[in-house]
């Protein structure tokens, strides 16, 4: 009987400084007697892998695992990750240090990133379980006596699989930066290597002999699944509040990827098929500046993660998207009650025009001319808040005290105002003129009247259509991806800089730690992985000092 099997083979705990390998958790490994079968038998059976797929964006094991001992609660699923890639950037930065616990202060600081290292272990084994969860849903189709409904969701299950590993492909391949060679420490030249492909299917064998693809073949595989995701799609009809992609997203996906692999005419070819298969518009000034509804309604999205009452990250009260990323709160790591809160760069915010509405998702300096318009849910406590503290994510119905309410929040895996930034960056690699437009077309009618572009050289162009696409998706996850993609530099040192002390680096180029690293227990069991790691990035850069 044919079995599903994961590359990653053993889930071992991780302490901070060093590996133990104390224990191995027995992974599931459905039969295609225990997913076809009852798929042909039940539609609940069929929908149950379904919604396995977007409740895993929100998945988090109860302190046996990641959760655990020690005490640290950064695990809260997909947007925890989403998270730590953006303070791997120079856009957001913690008002202060930050290591008790254990939590993000490894990202921001550039520490403890090697394939030892819990916070490296999660990352991995977060996508590879998640992998597996589409899988299931794929290898539980039987495409050729399956019904239109159970087609869609294979659709849905190509889809996620897509995303997942354009994901990873992104984060852990190999690219030239300015402290790493890609010739590691075993001789072996890693440029371009991305990830294992665990498919739907694989044997125990090919898993413990599965290397890292090429960029290329990576490519193709992704664009495999899309393709498929493209054709099936369209029979779902019900896409659960928009947790569940449509063909706008499938198209959203074929964007990313031909942006990853700079084939902008396809990027701008697909990111306009998205806006036009969408039914979202972009996000207005009044929704998202809302106090009770701004950035955490389903509806504004493409594409959501949905949190609900009963999920154990709400009922945790402090692991959870709310608790970190709204600043708002008093209930979580981030807020009023532990005086730590997300900053936007303060040079990135001095740039943005003061007529873009955008700036106020922001705290301004109490002497700018925008202090008395951004809107708080609580003033008073506000007073308090650092400048460049973001208000941009809201706490459900606008509830700053109780998780259970306030924690239930939606937030975005893809939106439609993406699309209308990577078809102008698009077009502007090849045309920037035409590039120039789109930029401004959008930003007049959406973001800012009085907006405009004074580049003419291509490269202005693009950084400055980069640039506003980094200030629509702050805190989103996305910007990580366009500076590893187009070699931008990460400028964190400067005088008047509100990043702290030991996190001020500046590089020349794309940071070495955005080549993350493969984990030791997946080497120790797929010997195709043993000596073709990526250099360890940890500690490469020393922080910036003010003369």
């Amino acid at each position: 009987m044919k079995r599903l099997y994961k590359s990653i083979l053993c889930l071992a705990l991780v302490t901070t400084v060093s590996l133990s390998f104390t224990s191995c958790m027995d992974e599931t490994e459905p039969t295609d007697e225990a997913t076809t079968k009852q798929i042909e038998q039940s539609s609940s059976a069929a929908q149950a892998l379904l919604m396995a797929m977007p409740a895993y964006f929100n998945s988090a094991s109860k302190f046996t695992s990641w959760i655990d001992d020690d005490g640290s609660h950064y695990p809260f699923g997909y947007g925890a990750i989403m998270y730590a890639r953006d303070l791997m950037t120079g856009d957001m930065t913690h008002s202060e240090k930050m290591d008790y616990g254990s939590h993000f202060y490894y990202w921001a600081q550039n520490k403890y990133m090697g394939d030892g290292y819990r916070k490296t272990q999660y990352i991995w084994n977060y996508y590879y379980n998640f992998v597996q969860t589409t899988n299931n849903m794929i290898e539980g189709v039987d495409e050729a006596s399956a019904t239109d409904t159970q087609l869609g969701y294979l659709g849905a299950g190509y889809a996620f699989r897509a995303m997942l590993y354009l994901d990873m492909a992104r984060m852990y391949e190999f690219l030239p930066n300015d402290k790493t060679s890609s010739k590691n420490s075993d001789g072996n030249d890693v440029l371009n290597l991305t990830v294992p492909i665990v498919k739907a299917g694989m044997s125990q064998d090919d898993a413990r002999n599965n290397p890292r693809v090429s960029r290329q073949k990576m490519a193709e595989f992704i664009l495999g699944d899309l393709d498929q995701a493209e054709k099936y799609i369209v029979k779902l009809t019900d896409t659960k509040g928009q947790t569940l992609p449509n063909l706008a997203c499938v198209y959203g996906l074929k964007a990313r990827l031909y942006m990853w692999i700079e084939d902008y005419p396809n990027a701008q070819k697909y990111a306009r098929l998205a806006i036009n298969a969408s039914s979202v518009q972009p996000i207005s000034q009044e929704a998202a500046l809302n106090t009770t509804t701004g950035f955490n309604t389903a509806s504004e999205f493409m594409w959501a993660s949905q949190l609900t009452k009963e999920d154990y990250t709400v009922q945790t009260g402090i692991v959870n998207w709310v608790s970190w990323l709204c600043n708002q709160s008093t209930f979580g790591y981030t807020g009023p009650s532990t005086g730590l809160y997300n900053l936007i760069d303060a040079k990135m915010y001095n740039r943005i025009s003061n007529t873009d509405w955008r700036k106020l998702e922001f705290k301004a300096p109490d002497a700018s001319s925008l202090a008395s318009k951004v809107s708080y849910i609580d003033k008073n406590a506000a007073a308090s808040f650092p400048t460049y503290t973001s208000v941009k994510f809201r706490p459900g119905s606008g509830n700053i005290k109780e998780p259970t309410i306030g924690a239930v929040v939606a937030y975005p895996i893809m939106r439609i105002e993406e699309m209308y930034f990577i078809e102008a960056e698009a077009a502007a690699h090849s045309a920037p003129e035409t590039g120039k437009q789109l930029a401004v077309d959008f930003m007049k009618k959406y973001r800012d009247s009085n907006y405009s572009i004074r580049a003419t050289d291509k490269d202005e162009i693009i950084e400055e259509i980069v640039f506003q696409k980094r200030i629509e998706l702050w805190g989103e996850g996305q910007t990580f991806y366009d500076i590893k993609r187009l070699n931008y530099s990460v400028t964190r040192g400067y005088d008047g800089t509100d990043f702290y002390d030991i996190t001020r680096f500046n590089t020349t180029g794309r940071p070495a730690w955005m080549n993350l690293v493969t984990v030791r227990t997946e080497s120790n069991n797929n010997k195709a992985l043993v000596g073709w790691n990526n250099p360890d990035p940890s500690d490469v850069y020393t922080p910036w000092k003010s003369k």
